[in-house]
């Protein structure tokens, strides 16, 4: 149901499963080890072509919808050592066409309800394709940050 006053961007979970006909089991919120800090690249863009028949009465095109895509999707996580991203990383990297996973973010409201979120997308047949680790410097106090950008051939509201 809509509300006068929008969600809060920092309520939102990030958790994933396996593609249909590929390896791994889905990986709950409960089992997250770090959550992530921050999810950029939301989005989906439809390419339009412009056609005009010779026999058209006009000058003007027609607009035709083709295909879409979707833009690459960044998480970033603070370090805690854990090798749950860099396995997936691994598994793509050495060929595995298996290693394709469902993720799903999730918008929670105030409540922290996952089982009634406010708004989930899901990004279907997601893989990562960049890797970067943290900026490292011995006189910094900032936390140590990973970033993973994903590639997804559909992106789904639920």
């Amino acid at each position: 149901m809509p509300r006068d006053i929008p969600y809060s961007q920092f309520n939102f979970l990030v958790s994933w499963a396996a593609a249909p006909g590929s390896e791994g089991a889905k990986l709950s919120e409960t089992e997250v080890k770090a959550g992530f800090q921050e999810v950029g690249g939301l989005g989906l863009e439809i390419t339009v072509a412009e056609y005009r028949p010779g026999n058209a009465p006009t000058n003007g095109p027609q607009k035709i919808t083709t295909m879409f895509k979707v833009p690459d999707i960044t998480l970033k996580r603070g370090v805690i050592g854990e090798r749950d991203l860099w396995d997936w990383i691994k598994a793509v990297r050495d060929g595995s066409q298996k290693s394709l996973k469902t993720v799903t973010i999730k918008l929670l409201g105030e409540d922290r309800d996952s089982e009634n979120p406010a708004q989930e997308w899901e990004l279907k047949r997601a893989r990562p394709m960049k890797y970067t680790g943290p900026a490292l410097n011995g006189k910094g106090t900032d936390v140590a940050i990973e970033e993973l950008v994903l590639s997804c051939e559909e992106i789904d509201l639920k």
